[in-house]
């Protein structure tokens, strides 16, 4: 293998590639980057068994051929290099030159054939949609993902989709996200799968236009095809919590809020918070919130805020995080919350420009 290349779209490349790759793994041929050079095109292939991303570019190939090199040590040379034009070329023994103005770096690689075959998604069912509908669901919901690695089922994100609509539907037991998109698929569709957080994430890194992206849907296995980049990733296995129980009836009394006024409020107040004494507590009264910390060893924190509501007063306590962490997300100026008792759960709901749906927890006030 022989190419000429500019610098910027290796560094892209190979970042991108070294992204998927585990720093713990114990196979040294998955700490590698698979390079292959065909016609006018180079393409890097990365994978640690449960997810695996390819991606081509355009290059000058004098000799085409295929290497897998160290990512990390590929990555680092390619951007300590000086000059646009890059020439990497395979010599014998699975040595790799790469060369660029004076510089001039050796690099051992181990062959093609010990690298894992990414799945083969040929003649399976798929959908299309825009690029930035799906990474705007993904990032918009992803918060609520579980770390918990006990709670294998919620760590990652369950995606529904029927033929007039696509749902991403993500919990972590103290708190749930749904947003749907109306969208239209072939006709019968109806495919529920749970895609781990990583995958998520590197779709969220990946995923920016409004060109399609294509889900092919295979045996436990999912695939996502959008520019010049394949990202394939296995599924979790087992059943998804019925979310739809989760969800209370949307209630008439909303507490209307101004969305900076109540964020910078929370972030204030959660000031006296600590990993023993989390919660914060909301007043809510008929023109105003009064959020309050209290925290015996420093002081007290105290916070007032203008609302619009009706309904009869409250008092209730919330992890602020879970408030701050939709409020990131949030697009719109106004929050409309329903609370209905210091028991049960918050809500907010947006109908326009798509569904959204964000449920959380209250806190034990002490």
């Amino acid at each position: 293998m022989k190419i000429k290349a500019f610098k910027d779209d290796l560094i892209q490349g190979s970042q991108t590639a070294q992204n998927v790759i585990s720093p713990h793994t114990t196979l040294p041929i998955l700490s590698n980057i698979l390079i292959e050079a065909k016609k006018d095109r180079v393409s890097f292939t990365s994978t640690d068994l449960d997810i695996g991303i390819s991606l081509s570019f355009s290059v000058k190939v004098e000799k085409e051929g295929s290497i897998t090199v160290p990512a990390k040590k590929f990555t680092d040379i390619v951007r300590e290099l000086s000059g646009e034009d890059i020439n990497i070329e395979v010599k014998k023994n699975n040595s790799i030159n790469i060369e660029a103005g004076r510089s001039h770096f050796k690099l051992m690689g181990i062959p093609k054939d010990e690298f894992p075959k990414l799945p083969n998604f040929k003649d399976k069912e798929f959908i299309t949609l825009p690029q930035n509908i799906f990474k705007r669901m993904l990032e918009k919901s992803a918060f609520a993902i579980s770390k918990d690695e006990t709670r294998y089922i919620l760590s990652g994100a369950l995606i529904e989709i029927k033929e007039d609509s696509i749902k991403v539907v993500t919990t972590d037991g103290r708190r749930l996200v749904l947003i749907e998109e109306k969208q239209s698929f072939p006709q019968k569709i109806n495919k529920r799968i749970i895609i781990p957080s990583k995958t998520i994430q590197e779709l969220i890194r990946n995923l920016s236009t409004d060109t399609d992206l294509k889900i092919v849907f295979g045996e436990n296995q999912v695939c996502f095809e959008f520019d010049e980049t394949i990202i394939t990733s296995r599924l979790i296995e087992g059943n998804f919590p019925d979310y739809e129980q989760v969800i209370p009836k949307e209630i008439k009394d909303k507490i209307r809020i101004d969305k900076e006024q109540f964020y910078h409020a929370i972030k204030r107040v959660s000031l006296y918070t600590n990993p023993d004494s989390q919660a914060i507590k909301m007043d809510v009264l008929e023109d105003k919130m009064i959020l309050l910390k209290s925290a015996p060893e420093v002081g007290e924190a105290k916070d007032e805020i203008e609302i619009e509501y009706k309904g009869d007063a409250l008092s209730i306590g919330f992890n602020p995080d879970y408030l701050l962490d939709f409020l990131k997300v949030f697009e719109k100026d106004k929050i409309d919350l329903e609370l209905t008792d210091p028991q049960k759960p918050g809500v907010i709901r947006i109908q326009k420009p798509y569904k959204y749906i964000y449920v959380v927890l209250p806190m034990q006030l002490v």
